[in-house]
This record gives structure tokens, sequence and C-alpha cells, in this order.
């Protein structure tokens, strides 16, 4: 069940319902113990779990670090390109965590994307080609502690760019 701050005036889709149903099964992300529980069909917000339980939990009781990070780990870069479309490549480029406290109970994480983020992403790259995003992710349980904050920043460029400056790139190498 997800938290009463998690309400929100987004709907899911039958394509974005159907993603979120397919990525649960994906074996790379179910194996983290996570689950997704919202996929809105602009794809400018999602809903994740993470539970204490066999898979997660760690040698002293409490949620593995390990599951924190790739529990929240592909989704701001497949947010972007579904919401972003075929013109822009994206990649993750860094990501860092910092562990604010031992977790021994369920924890959610809220991410979303505005679209002044968009509109910003989508004027850096008319001007220089590419740009860079930072996007927080916090853990927090159902009184909104956190217990974990991940900063995830993500690459994002037109593909003509890309293709030109991966093709001067690896030319350079030979």
């Amino acid at each position: 069940m997800k938290p009463d701050f998690f309400k929100t005036d987004k709907k899911e889709s039958f394509k974005s319902s159907w993603f979120r149903r397919m990525m649960n099964w994906y074996p790379m992300y179910f194996g983290t113990g996570g689950k997704i529980l919202f996929w809105s069909g602009d794809s400018l917000e999602v809903h994740l779990r993470l539970s204490l339980n066999l898979w997660t939990k760690n040698y002293v009781g409490t949620i593995f670090g390990g599951s924190l990070f790739a529990a929240a780990d592909p989704f701001y870069m497949v947010m972007l390109m579904r919401s972003l479309g075929e013109a822009y490549v994206v990649w993750d480029k860094t990501a860092h965590i910092r562990f604010k406290k031992p977790a021994k109970s369920t924890l959610h994480a809220l991410l979303k994307i505005s679209h002044d983020d968009l509109s910003s992403i989508k004027l850096q790259v008319k001007e220089c080609g590419h740009a860079t995003k930072t996007f927080m992710i916090k853990w927090v349980d159902e009184d909104q502690i956190v217990y974990a904050e991940i900063e995830r920043q993500c690459y994002i460029a037109d593909k003509e760019f890309y293709k030109k400056r991966k093709g001067d790139t690896q030319k350079a190498r030979f």
C-alpha cells in the first residue's frame, strides 16, 4: 500500500501500466526486491516500494544498501527516454548514495520530472547539443523519515550531436 503523501492527480495509461508490470517481472529489477507501484501515463512520475524481506535483508537485519541503490537505478533514465522521445539519447552518468539510517521497515520513493525540467533540458540540448540533469531520490518510511538519498545524474543529447561526438571520439582513438 502506498503512503498518503504519494497521492497524485496523474493517471496510469494502459501502456504505462503494462510497462510497469513488465518491469516488475524483469529479472534484473525483480532481484533488487523493489516494486514499482505506479508509472504515470506521461512517464513523469513513478512510485517505488522496497520492503525488508528475504531478498533485501542484510547480515545485520536491515535493508541491504545494494537493494536501496539498485531498486532506484534505471528510472530517471527511462523516464527521460519515454518522455523526451526518440530524437534524444539518454544515459545515466553518475550516481551517489548517502545512507542516513538503517532501514528495518518498508520504504517508498517518489520520482518526479517536472514540465519545467523537460523544457530546461530541451533548451540546453538545443543550444549546446547536450545537457546533464541531476535528480534526487529519497527512500522514506510512512512517516517520511529519510533513510537514504540517491543523487542520479543523467546525460541527455540530441541524437545527431551524439552520433557525431561518438564518431569523433572513436576516430581519435585509432
